[in-house]
């Protein structure tokens, strides 16, 4: 179990209007406490020392490379030792890190690439799908010069510090240019909010680094705090991420309300860390049990273009809310011709203004002009405010509750989908005439994208080209072929009259007892009329909390000890099938205690 040599307290941000920049912070954190563990992963671990040792090599070897102030350098890592360590390189060398996620289709990493015009790229393989020409670095490189050299750079809060790739509405994805200055009001805004703790944190993180609320749990490390980077396999599986939790004695983790869900039964009964839920809004049944139980937890809401986090409340009282902004940020509800709304109950658009504003979209100043837009709140020369895109009222006690969406995005497992962009990728397609997108939920909290095209194609075919062109969270579970698009009387789309998903009735049931238990579950949790022995969980529209769902049902329908690797080991449903038949016979599960509010110390 980790343990701290001492209790000293983190590094503290200044209190002034300009908190130190995050590398200050950081150097501040490595004379302080050299020995303190600073990152924990599955292939070892680095205290601070070390931590300073490697950044400033990478960061050497990139500026030997010709990476300068300003530059963007692609990170194409996973999840270990290396990718906390390229981060903080990067910022080091003076650039602006753009994360590629390796489990990106190649061709979506060629195009991120290309479109942020990357001066290098950290990588453990020797050729990533990026631009010829483009230095690839390992993340152990050394350059032979003096070390040293990487800490001259002390950002403006105006550079650049990361380039976030978000799904685009045209079609193309953009990129969220955030600066240095964000990303520090950030941690000071969190700081005096009551969400970060003064005293020494183990924070687990857990989000992938393509999605922006990995920057406010990798962050963490700049303040002095232990960083746990929870890799793929056990983010997975809760029983694997729970023991993790416990190993490591993680007192803060970060997760969205569909991944609490699926995680909760295997914190019972154990210490439950601090949560902060955000990515998707928290639902009521989900806020209710967390403040009922005691549980440590906030909810965090913004958008990746106000640097991660604009708004927090502590998951307290009868219902979800969204809370109150950090500090600097200010908030304006207002209706379509920017009026502020102000009475209860009353549906406004959310704007958010202040120093956590990101650049805007790099390379698209139109898209960035339409989007941050002039604050007429303010007399400060320049001032922008964010164009959210959510709707929101004030409930009757004054409390800020979020509503809805003005246009087409959606939020699905965490991550922010384009509709749009779904439909452009179909509609490019051979055999394709028409497209349309939409979101389906077959069961209870399980909500997934459907689409709808009109052609010749298959929808074997279209998903099998989807899946080599778009990221996994991208790609739709059921694509559903129709003579003709129900159409609006203006001649638009009817999304609202697209049928339910199509799925083909199979001629084979799968037998009784067990299996037909096991089939049961596959039918209600991938929302399909049948399955047969034969079918596979992925190519039915299964996806990964699916994959958890499923196992969840299960453990408590049949009392057995199912784990993921089950279901993601198994060819087809009949592999499974034996899988559960053979848990079965072991014998029933053990018994497991209620959750409690119990948190663990900080040690």
């Amino acid at each position: 179990m980790t343990t701290f040599a001492e209790p000293a307290a983190t590094v503290p941000a200044p209190a002034s209007a300009a908190p130190a920049d995050l590398l200050a912070r950081l150097r501040a954190a490595v004379a302080a406490h050299p020995a303190r563990p600073a990152v924990h992963a599955a292939d070892g671990s680095l205290d601070f020392a070390a931590l300073d040792r490697r950044t400033a090599a990478l960061a050497a070897a990139l500026r030997a490379r010709g990476v300068r102030r300003g530059d963007k350098v692609g990170v194409h890592l996973a999840r270990t030792l290396d990718l906390p360590v390229a981060l903080l390189a990067v910022w080091r060398a003076g650039a602006a890190y753009v994360p590629l996620d390796p489990a990106y289709p190649a061709e979506r990493i060629s195009f991120m690439a290309a479109d942020a015009r990357l001066a290098a790229v950290v990588s453990a393989e020797a050729a990533p799908p990026v631009p010829a020409g483009v230095p690839v670095l390992r993340p152990d490189a050394a350059s032979g010069a003096a070390e040293a050299d990487a800490d001259d750079f002390v950002p403006d809060p105006l550079d650049s510090a990361y380039v976030i790739y978000t799904s685009g509405s045209t079609g193309r994805p953009k990129g969220v240019e955030v600066p240095h200055g964000a990303v520090a009001d950030l941690a000071a805004g969190l700081e005096q909010a009551g969400a970060y703790r003064p005293e020494p944190s183990v924070v687990a993180w857990n989000a992938s680094v393509s999605f922006d609320a990995s920057v406010q749990q990798w962050i963490r490390i700049c303040r002095g705090d232990t960083l746990v980077v929870v890799d793929d396999t056990r983010r997975a599986d809760p029983a694997r991420l729970a023991a993790l939790l416990a190993e490591h004695a993680v007192t803060d983790l970060d997760l969205t309300p569909s991944h609490w869900q699926l995680l909760r039964e295997q914190l019972t009964g154990a210490a439950v860390p601090r949560l902060f839920m955000g990515g998707e809004p928290v639902p009521g049944r989900t806020w209710r049990e967390l403040a009922d139980g005691g549980l440590d937890a906030f909810n965090l809401y913004g958008p990746t273009e106000c640097t991660v986090d604009a708004i927090t409340a502590r998951i307290t009282g009868p219902g979800p809310h969204l809370g109150e902004p950090l500090a600097g940020v200010r908030v304006h509800l207002l209706d379509e011709r920017l009026r502020p709304v102000t009475g209860a109950g009353e549906v406004g658009e959310l704007y958010l203004a202040g120093p956590g504003l990101a650049h805007g979209y790099a390379g698209q100043p139109g898209l960035t002009a339409g989007r941050f837009v002039a604050d007429p709140f303010t007399t400060a020369p320049g001032a922008r405010m964010y164009r959210t895109g959510d709707q929101a009222r004030r409930s009757a006690e004054g409390l800020l509750e979020y509503v809805g969406r003005v246009d087409r995005q959606v939020k699905l497992r965490g991550f922010r989908i384009e509709l749009g962009e779904v439909e452009h990728a179909l509609a490019a397609l051979d055999g394709v005439t028409a497209a349309a997108v939409t979101v389906h939920e077959p069961a209870p909290g399980d909500t997934r994208l459907a689409a709808y095209v009109t052609g010749t194609a298959t929808p074997a075919e279209l998903l099998a080209e989807l899946r080599r062109t778009l990221p996994a969270h991208l790609v739709p579970a059921t694509v559903t072929v129709l003579e003709a698009m129900p159409l609006t009387p203006n001649g638009k789309v009817d999304h609202r009259a697209l049928p339910v998903p199509a799925a083909e009735a199979a001629p084979e049931a799968v037998g009784g007892g067990v299996a037909e238990q096991v089939a049961e579950v596959w039918r209600t949790v991938l929302g399909v009329p049948e399955v047969l022995p034969a079918d596979d969980f992925l190519s039915l529209g299964g996806h990964s909390l699916a994959a958890l769902r499923v196992v969840h049902l299960l453990r408590r329908k049949l009392n057995v000890e199912l784990q993921l690797r089950h279901l993601l080991d198994a060819a087809d449903l009949a592999a499974f099938t034996e899988a559960v038949q053979r848990a079965a016979a072991a014998g029933p599960a053990a018994a497991r205690p209620a959750l409690t509010a119990r948190r663990p110390a900080v040690r």
